[in-house]
């Protein structure tokens, strides 16, 4: 395991910081990490990265240790990659490799299947080197790591193609699939609330606590890939979809990006984003720094922007893991932060925290909403079952006097107006 010196000097993290990273990279496919070691360089060299000196020392370390892989936690071109390869006689991946490898053992869906595929062809179609395992089955994955070798090359770059556009025309069937979904749920009144993060911020385990569901939550790297929605009734009455996607990381491969666009999306149509951060990690600001810039490329304003009709809530997390003074310090911070802006601090593992989030996510979501209070006539079901399909209903009580039934509803801006036309009475709110 490498890490070139000098290499984090744009993202405000020391070399050993990405090192510890690169190895737990490394660990969430079960590798086992011999040896872990930052390399010095004074200039990169075209055709092995590193210099002659430096390759034929780490061959050697590499014969004493018998070691099959050696991960180079950078971006190699396809020549570097061959000649490390031919100089160690061993496996070389670097970061892009190592992140694609992760992405398609942890993928369990289709559609997360083919992202991950149309991603490893597309960093495979310039390389074209023996550890491309054709897609064959056997090893159920699309791997760096093993495989049958090599074949002509003209005959690869040909199968390569014809896959990749195989995949595309599938990843449009999802695509399309995908918006019909999100069409249904925009009928149906309930907002969308998606987290996002840095890798192993703790999302997962989150999203277990306000639903009570069983996702894969794991102290590693990428423990979970494929999108997961499920509805959660707020302690107001509301009701939200909840929405836990992919983590993010530093230097995430921008054909990743790319093939998880779809997946993606579901946080560009969110109406609540909740940034999960691993405040208790050593490095908690340079990633949300690098959060902020996914975000951005979706085109989301991750400073909350007036314009934007998404509400941000910066989620700090593992505050368990802290002390007293530390924890004492962030909330102070927190408080005197604006209120758009407020952070809530909690830890998903104890459950500390989580009323103050929920409370924050109704306070973001009535902000944007309108509460619209109606009388109806009892046997008027079929207004009754409209607003259910096109509102959110907060309280439905029988009026004793009037003999009528009271309703709160709480629709978004755009459908106000036709609620307040189709039912409300003059001086209605």
């Amino acid at each position: 395991m490498l890490r070139r010196a000098g290499a984090a000097a744009s993202d405000h993290r020391t070399p050993e910081a990405k090192l510890d990273e690169a190895v737990g990279l490394a660990r969430a496919i079960d590798l086992e990490v011999e040896q872990a070691s930052v390399v010095a360089l004074s200039a990169l060299r075209p055709a092995t990265y590193l210099g002659k000196g430096k390759v034929e020392e780490i061959a050697g370390v590499v014969k004493t240790l018998d070691a099959g892989i050696v991960v180079m936690d950078c971006a190699l071109t396809p020549v570097q990659q061959r000649n490390l390869e031919q100089a160690w006689t061993a496996k070389v991946v670097d970061r892009t490799g190592l992140i694609l490898e992760i992405f398609g053992r942890r993928a369990r869906t289709r559609e997360g299947a083919l992202q991950v595929e149309h991603a490893h062809l597309t960093y495979q179609r310039s390389r074209l080197v023996r550890s491309w395992t054709h897609l064959e089955r056997q090893r159920g994955g699309f791997g760096f790591l093993g495989g049958p070798g090599e074949t002509q090359l003209e005959a690869d770059r040909r199968m390569i193609e014809e896959r990749l556009a195989k995949i595309e025309t599938e990843l449009a069937k999802v695509k399309r699939t995908r918006e019909l979904h999100r069409e249904s749920r925009r009928r149906v009144p309930y907002p969308i609330v998606a987290l996002v993060g840095y890798t192993n911020a703790g999302k997962s385990t989150l999203f277990n606590r306000m639903t009570a569901a069983k996702v894969l939550s794991a102290d590693m790297l990428f423990a979970t890939l494929d999108p997961t929605l499920r509805a959660v009734a707020l302690p107001h009455g509301a009701r939200v979809i909840l929405s836990d996607t992919v983590g993010f990381i530093s230097d995430l491969p921008t054909m990743l990006i790319a093939a998880f666009r779809a997946t993606l999306e579901e946080v560009i149509e969110a109406d609540v984003i909740l940034h999960v951060r691993d405040v208790a990690h050593g490095d908690a600001e340079a990633q949300l720094h690098d959060v902020e810039k996914v975000l951005r490329q979706l085109g989301i304003d991750p400073q909350n922007d007036k314009t934007d009709k998404r509400a941000l809530i910066e989620v700090w997390n593992k505050i368990d893991r802290l002390g007293a003074a530390e924890r004492a310090r962030l909330q102070n911070i927190a408080e005197r932060r604006p209120a758009e802006q407020r952070p809530v601090l909690l830890s998903a593992i104890t459950g500390e925290g989580i009323d103050a989030l929920d409370a924050a996510i109704e306070a973001r979501l009535s902000a944007s909403r309108v509460l619209i209070e109606l009388e109806l006539d009892p046997a008027d079901g079929a207004g009754i079952s409209w607003l259910h399909r096109h509102t959110e209903v907060i309280r439905k009580a029988m009026d004793e006097q009037s003999g009528r039934l009271a309703m709160t509803v709480r629709a978004a801006p755009d459908k106000a107006n036709a609620v307040r036309a189709k039912f409300a009475r003059p001086g209605s709110t």
